[in-house]
């Protein structure tokens, strides 16, 4: 596939993976729609760190602008010079998606931070603000402990916010694919871009 027609296919892909990984990381500020628990701090560090924002979204989204210009440039010598350009941008891309990948499994492994009953501090203490799925989940004596992302029953363990853990993990969850989407599409233009530095566009070839 000539570089200009590819760049054509990946810039827009790469548009859209990064814009909705912005407004995905957007929404784990305000979990359940609510604002109040961003208000007062009580967000987890992987939904604070916004690694959909900067990651999977600004390092994207600039290099998915160049892209896509130069899939509608015209043939020349500054073709070679935006193909470069774009191998630059779509490196920082590639290294933006993957720490957000990363960020959002240690998210995902992690669980949310919510206001949950401790059976550690032992009957009749309050409710506390913290990370009960750090651990694995202990089924009883003879089973194996689940992580709690095989074990939903245990998602009531979460007291507020309202449907913390759903939520949590459908929009980590959804990072995770964007991300891993937008590191195939990066890694692709680079090697798109390099072929554009070293043989030019094959457009009216």
């Amino acid at each position: 596939m000539c570089v200009g027609k590819c760049s054509r296919i990946v810039g827009p892909c790469l548009l859209v993976l990064g814009t909705l990984s912005v407004l995905a990381s957007i929404l784990l500020l305000f979990p359940g729609g609510a604002s109040r628990y961003l208000l007062q701090g009580h967000l987890g560090r992987h939904a604070r760190a916004l690694p959909g924002l900067w990651g999977g979204g600004i390092a994207v989204l600039l290099a998915a602008i160049q892209v896509t210009a130069l899939g509608w440039q015209r043939p020349g010598c500054s073709g070679r010079h935006s193909a470069l350009l774009s191998v630059l941008l779509s490196k920082l891309a590639l290294l933006g998606s993957a720490a957000c990948f990363v960020l959002c499994g240690l998210g995902l492994s992690t669980g949310p931070l919510c206001l949950h009953n401790s059976p550690a501090l032992g009957p009749g203490h309050a409710a506390l603000w913290g990370y009960p799925f750090l651990d694995p989940i202990d089924l009883g004596a003879g089973a194996r402990a689940e992580n709690y992302l095989y074990h939903r029953s245990s998602w009531s363990t979460c007291l507020e916010p309202e449907g913390i853990v759903a939520w949590h993990v459908a929009l980590f969850s959804l990072l995770l694919l964007l991300s891993a989407a937008e590191m195939l599409l990066a890694l692709l233009q680079i090697l798109n871009g390099l072929l554009g530095c070293l043989c030019g566009s094959c457009e009216g070839k």
